[in-house]
C-alpha cells in the first residue's frame, strides 16, 4: 500500500493531506496551536483517529503517539553525529534514515521492513511516499513520518 504524504502550501499550522495510489484522500492531518507540535489525524470521513504530540522541555525531541485517546508509544531522536536515528517504543519498530534525511526505513524487531519512506524532490512543499507492506500498519507508519518531519522542522 502506497500513501502520498503532501504538506499543504497555504496553512498557518502544519497541515497535510494523505492520498492513496488512486488519488483518494485517506487521512487529513491538522496542526493545532500548542506548546510544541500537536498534529491531529482524521480519516476521510472527518473522524479524529490519532494524534502526534511533541513532549516539551526534553533534551532531545520526543513525540507521543495516540490512537484515538489511547497512548500507543513514543518516538525520540537519539544523539548521533551524521546518520539520524530514532528510538521507538511502539510495536517494537525502529527507524533509520540516510545522511541527508530524505529516506527512511521502518523495521520490526526481526529486521523485516514495515515501511519505506522517501521524499520526493522538486515540490513546493514537503512530499513523501510511504510504502507500507501491510495496510493495517499504515496509520502507525504515518504517525512516525509526521513525528520525524516535525522534528526536522523544529531543528530548521
Amino acid at each position: 500500500m502506497k500513501l502520498l504524504f503532501k504538506q499543504r502550501f497555504f496553512s498557518w499550522f502544519d497541515s497535510y493531506d494523505i492520498y492513496d495510489e488512486q488519488g483518494n484522500t485517506v487521512y487529513v492531518v491538522k496542526g493545532q496551536l500548542s506548546w510544541g507540535h500537536c498534529l491531529k489525524i482524521f480519516d476521510a470521513s472527518g473522524n479524529e483517529i490519532g494524534t502526534v504530540r511533541e513532549r516539551v522541555l526534553t533534551w532531545l525531541p520526543k513525540f507521543e503517539l495516540y490512537l484515538g485517546e489511547t497512548y500507543i508509544g513514543c518516538i525520540s531522536k537519539e544523539f548521533t553525529f551524521l546518520k539520524p536515528k530514532y528510538n521507538i517504543d511502539c510495536k517494537g519498530w525502529h527507524v533509520e534514515g540516510d545522511f541527508i534525511e530524505w529516506d527512511y526505513t521502518i523495521a520490526d524487531q526481526m529486521g523485516t521492513c514495515v515501511a519505506e519512506i522517501s521524499k520526493q524532490l522538486f515540490n513546493w512543499t514537503d512530499t513523501y511516499v510511504i510504502d507500507v507492506r501491510d495496510p493495517k500498519d499504515a496509520l502507525c507508519a504515518l504517525m512516525l513520518v509526521l513525528a520525524v518531519d516535525a522534528e526536522k522542522c523544529s531543528r530548521q
